[in-house]
């Protein structure tokens, strides 16, 4: 999620550790079943600040004419993507790589353009596998915003992918 939320592997980091060590500091007294809720709302607070000060940053740099942290950390994201790096070295032939590639792509630029919130959910639901219940927890809000963020954000990546998937389908 940081990872997505950053474009900078480096950021990411960072923000997995800091939030790490937030939920040890201030949580460890709590029972291990309530830890995992915590810390993906730990990660998503820690997000949520590190947005704040690239904006910050950002403005000053556009008025010292330097290129901002985002159109920096979109140059290297292409160069350090995980994912991308797993299917560079896969085995299926180049054809089917190119395809994964593409499809990677695609999915990771319809993940970026969903709003922050939407964004969230469909990462703490879809990709970490966290109920509807803990999910709210993480987040800071109800069952009902939950379900509502994961079907728009369902909605969009389903019409911005559409294309796409429905062309490899067949």
């Amino acid at each position: 999620m940081a990872i997505i939320a950053t474009s900078n592997h480096e950021d990411a980091l960072d923000i997995v550790q800091d939030s790490m060590l937030r939920l040890v500091r201030r949580y460890a007294d709590r029972d291990a079943d309530q830890w995992g809720p915590l810390f993906h709302r730990i990660v998503q607070s820690v997000i949520r600040d590190w947005y704040r000060r690239t904006a910050v940053r950002n403005r000053f740099r556009f008025f010292l004419g330097q290129k901002s942290l985002r159109d920096q950390s979109d140059e290297t994201a292409a160069e350090e993507d995980p994912i991308e790096a797993h299917f560079a070295t896969a085995e299926p032939g180049p054809d089917v790589q190119l395809q994964q590639q593409q499809a990677i792509r695609q999915l990771d630029a319809a993940l970026h353009r969903l709003p922050l919130r939407q964004q969230q959910v469909f990462l703490l639901r879809q990709w970490e596998g966290l109920s509807v219940r803990d999910t709210a927890q993480a987040m800071g809000c109800g069952e009902g915003s939950v379900k509502t963020h994961f079907s728009r954000a369902l909605k969009t990546l389903r019409e911005q992918l559409q294309d796409h998937w429905q062309e490899n389908e067949a």
